[in-house]
């Protein structure tokens, strides 16, 4: 794996845990924030669905017609 693709997750991991730890529920009720290895969990997740490439339609101009 590049850098490219592990940074995104591993800031996002950061970030999932930053949640927990400063915003998250105290209680423990909540399902994702409740536990720190959830909401790093989670965040992870969604630094790896930032390294996903989307497609993009290349149209050459030419080929239109």
């Amino acid at each position: 794996m590049k850098i490219k693709k592990i940074l995104p997750i591993f800031a996002g991991a950061v970030l999932g845990f930053g949640y927990y730890f400063f915003i998250g529920c105290r209680t423990g009720s909540c399902p994702i924030t409740g536990s720190p290895y959830i909401s790093t969990l989670y965040g992870a997740l969604i630094g790896l669905v930032w390294t996903i490439p989307t497609k993009k339609k290349n149209v050459d101009d030419n080929k239109r017609n």
